[in-house]
C-alpha cells in the first residue's frame, strides 16, 4: 500500500507554528486595569441660554472743549488713566483770556461810575421837581439816564461772568469717575468749541451686550443671572440690565445688555461667549472626565458586579464646573468609571480602587 503524500510546505509551516502556538497559549492575561468609579449625582442647575456678544462700555462720556481759539499747555492724562470727577485732565492757555478778564473788570467799575452820577442826577431832579425849578423834560431825562446806567451796569457784569466762564473752561476736567479710553488731545494744539479731548467710561463700568435668539425673548427678563466665560478662561457672573426692544431682520437676533459686577474690569471690545440663565431644574450629573467620546459620540463605561466594563451611549446636556448632566443612558444607581475610559474597551475586566 502506498503511503499518502504530504507536501513538504505544508509540514514546514506546521513546524514552524508549533512553538508559537505553544507560546500563546502559555502567554499570561492582560492585568486588569484600576479605576475609581462614580455615581451620578442629582443636582439642582439653572436652565441657560447660549449667547455672544461684545463687552463694552456701560456709558461713555465724551469729554471736549468749551471753548475755541486757545492752545492746550499741559495735558495730565493718558489712556488708561483712571480719574476722579473733577480732576484736571488739560489746561489751556489763559494769557488773552486774563486780559480780556482784567478789561472786562474795568467796565464794570466804569459802569458803576456812570450809574452812581447817573443817580446822583436823578435824585437831584426828584428833590426839585415840586419846585418847579427844572423842567419835566430834564426830569424825564436824568431818570432815564438812571434806568439805562443801571442796565449798562448788569450787562457789563453779565460780560464778566462769561469771562470768568471762560477762564473756568482752560481747565479741562472729568465729568465722573472712570478710565480714559481714548485721547486725542495733543500738546500745543489750538482747540475749536465742541473739540474732542477724551472718551470716559464712567465708573469703569463695563457690560456685555449679548446677541441671544429671538425665540428665547419671552423667557429672559430683568434681573436674570448670567455667566459670561471671561476672556482669561475664568467665568463672570452677571444681571441681565435690559432686553433690547427689537430683533434685527437680518439675524433674527436680539440685544441684551449685561451688568458686570462692579469689581471686574475686564478689556471692551473683546467678542466673549456666555449663558443666560432661565429656571432651575433637577440633572443627574457625572464628572467631564467620566464622558468618553468616539465618533463624535459620547460614552461612559458602566461596571457591572462581575466588574466587567459596558459601554454605554449617554446623551449629555448642560456642563458647569466640572460636571456635565447626562439627559440618558444610565440611571443614579448605575457605577460610572471616573476617568481613564479611553483605555477601556467593552467588556475589559477592572480593578476597582478602593
Amino acid at each position: 500500500m502506498r503511503k499518502p503524500f504530504i507536501p513538504l510546505a505544508i509540514i514546514l509551516v506546521s513546524t514552524a507554528l508549533l512553538p508559537f502556538g505553544s507560546s500563546m497559549a502559555d502567554q499570561p492575561a492582560a492585568p486588569a486595569l484600576t479605576v475609581s468609579l462614580v455615581t451620578p449625582t442629582r443636582r439642582d442647575w439653572p436652565e441657560t441660554v447660549p449667547a455672544s456678544g461684545w463687552l463694552k462700555p456701560w456709558q461713555e462720556a465724551v469729554i471736549a472743549s468749551e471753548t475755541s481759539g486757545l492752545r492746550v499747555t499741559d495735558v495730565l492724562v493718558d489712556v488708561g488713566s483712571v480719574v476722579t470727577k473733577g480732576q484736571t485732565l488739560v489746561r489751556l492757555s489763559q494769557e488773552s483770556v486774563l486780559a480780556d478778564l482784567r478789561k472786562q473788570a474795568a467796565a464794570v467799575e466804569t459802569a458803576k461810575a456812570n450809574l452812581a452820577k447817573a443817580k446822583a442826577n436823578a435824585d437831584r431832579a426828584r428833590q426839585l421837581r415840586p419846585s418847579g425849578a427844572i423842567s419835566d423834560e430834564k426830569i424825564a431825562e436824568r431818570l432815564t439816564d438812571e434806568q439805562m446806567a443801571i442796565a449798562s451796569l448788569e450787562s457789563q457784569k453779565a460780560a464778566l461772568d462769561s469771562q470768568k466762564i471762560k477762564l473756568a473752561q482752560t481747565t479741562v476736567t472729568a465729568v465722573d469717575d472712570g478710565l480714559i479710553s481714548s485721547r486725542t488731545a495733543d500738546l500745543g494744539a489750538v482747540v475749536s468749541t465742541g473739540t474732542e479731548l477724551f472718551r470716559l467710561i464712567r465708573q469703569q463700568r463695563v457690560e456685555w451686550q449679548a446677541e441671544v435668539s429671538a425665540r428665547y425673548l419671552s423667557r429672559i427678563s430683568e434681573g436674570q443671572g448670567v455667566e459670561v466665560n471671561g476672556p482669561d478662561e475664568r467665568p463672570i457672573r452677571g444681571k441681565v440690565r435690559l432686553v433690547g426692544p427689537s430683533v434685527s431682520t437680518e439675524t433674527g437676533r436680539a440685544m441684551v445688555y449685561v451688568t458686570l459686577p462692579t469689581d471686574v474690569h475686564p478689556r471692551v471690545g473683546l467678542y466673549v461667549t456666555g449663558s443666560i440663565e432661565l429656571k432651575t431644574t433637577s440633572a443627574l450629573t457625572v464628572p467631564e472626565t467620566a464622558i468618553v467620546f468616539s465618533d463624535g459620540i459620547s460614552y461612559v463605561f458602566r461596571v457591572s458586579d462581575d466588574r466587567r466594563v459596558q459601554r454605554v451611549r449617554a446623551e449629555t446636556g448642560r456642563r458647569k464646573d466640572g460636571e456635565v448632566e447626562i439627559i440618558s443612558g444610565i440611571d443614579q444607581s448605575s457605577r460610572i468609571v471616573a476617568s481613564g475610559g479611553a483605555f477601556l474597551s467593552d467588556h475589559n475586566l477592572v480593578n476597582i480602587a478602593e
